[in-house]
């Protein structure tokens, strides 16, 4: 309830910031929250990274190339998961619909949750290059791979954290959101190449993959963290940035028209 007095006492510009400064605080305040989201990618990244210890090709350990993988997988967990379950709770608290009923514009609250996954994001992002580079040794993109880096980065999270938006209208409450969407997201990594060569997939599996967005992502982050010796190991044989790119856009559209579309402020019980 402090939440919902806290935004309507706050001048309208003021809302904005007020929400953003809301989201931030409640996520990481909450240690389940910032366990699974931000230390689990690392956690993956220390386990498969010591378990998985062999040479990938072109002078490659698997560490190097997990790097690609699990820095998908982290904005992921950020997005789309982190999203779709939190909302999906807070429709069915009652939070949503208190939050409408208030001053504060709907789009401060979709803007309070956009920053708080770019902060996520960016937060585990840095983690893993940090123990990425402690830990593995593993080499730091070039100048030109950090462009690279960021425009996949910033249309994968795009496109996820509107699938976020979108897929949190699936479930009636928190428990059934998790066992909903982690499940689901954990098969989209598995079958996007983000724990194991993509090339050692089954073909059909490499062609469902290729319909969603973490796929493309996986793909663009190898391009930044792999020499392009491995490109050849691709599908096509190459990196395909060019696809790479039209297909995260792609989601991007689509992820807004399913948010349009699906959202709800309340259960469909709620009069």
């Amino acid at each position: 309830m402090a939440v919902s007095t806290t935004v309507t006492e706050a001048p309208l510009p003021g809302a904005y910031r007020t929400r953003i400064g809301v989201e931030l605080k409640e996520f990481f305040r909450q240690r389940e929250g910032v366990t699974f989201t931000v230390l689990f990618p690392v956690v993956l990244l220390l386990g498969l990274g010591s378990v998985l210890d062999y040479d990938i090709g072109a002078g490659v350990d698997f560490s190097q190339y997990f790097m690609a993988g699990v820095i998908a997988a982290g904005i992921v967990g950020a997005s789309l998961q982190n999203l779709g379950i939190y909302i999906a709770s807070e429709r069915a608290d009652g939070t949503l619909k208190m939050l409408r009923g208030t001053p504060m514009p709907a789009s401060a609250y979709f803007v309070g949750k956009v920053v708080q996954v770019l902060a996520v994001a960016a937060v585990t992002i840095v983690l893993l290059l940090v123990v990425g580079v402690l830990v593995y040794d593993i080499d730091l993109p070039s100048a030109a791979d950090w462009v690279t880096f960021l425009w996949v980065a910033l249309l994968g999270i795009t496109a996820c954290t509107l699938l976020g938006i979108a897929v949190s209208s699936l479930a009636p409450n928190r428990r059934s959101a998790s066992a909903l969407i982690s499940p689901a997201a954990l098969l989209l990594e598995f079958v996007s190449g983000v724990f194991m060569p993509f090339g050692n997939l089954p073909h059909w599996l490499q062609v469902v993959s290729s319909f969603f967005p973490v796929k493309w992502m996986a793909q663009g982050m190898r391009s930044v963290f792999l020499p392009d010796a491995l490109q050849v190991d691709e599908p096509a044989g190459s990196w395909e940035l060019d696809r790479v790119a039209i297909v995260l856009a792609v989601w991007c559209v689509l992820g807004l028209v399913l948010c349009v579309r699906t959202f709800r402020w309340q259960d469909r019980g709620d009069r």
